[in-house]
């Protein structure tokens, strides 16, 4: 079974690390799924219209959950975007299943990051 009280001090403790390292607020789920996705995207830091933020937000979820066995990279297209395949689907979670899910993923993603 998760852990919640363990996951939140985790993310608690990630969010006020990533605040201080970006020199910004804490960040929230949206902010860090950014985060991840200019990572995954591997551009470095650029300016992105709406729809590009969205989709490095998409990118970041479908990394995260590759975790999991629910995506799997399928390759970069012509502008070196990565595009993900969903390979099972996704059950029905609660909202604060979800929302432990992300977080307990956004933690290991980072904890990983950390490690290489």
């Amino acid at each position: 079974m998760v852990n919640a009280s363990l996951i939140n001090k985790r993310w608690s403790e990630l969010q006020a690390d990533t605040a201080k390292q970006f020199d910004m607020e804490k960040p929230d789920i949206k902010v860090m799924l950014f985060l991840i996705g200019v990572q995954e995207l591997g551009k470095g830091p650029m300016k992105f219209s709406k729809r590009q933020k969205e989709e490095l937000m998409h990118i970041a979820t479908c990394r995260l959950f590759s975790a999991m066995g629910f995506y799997e990279l399928e390759g970069l297209d012509q502008e070196g975007w990565p595009h993900w395949r969903l390979i099972k689907p996704i059950p029905n979670y609660t909202l604060l299943e979800q929302e432990l899910i992300i977080k307990s993923l956004i933690i290991d993603y980072f904890d990983e990051a950390i490690q290489q």
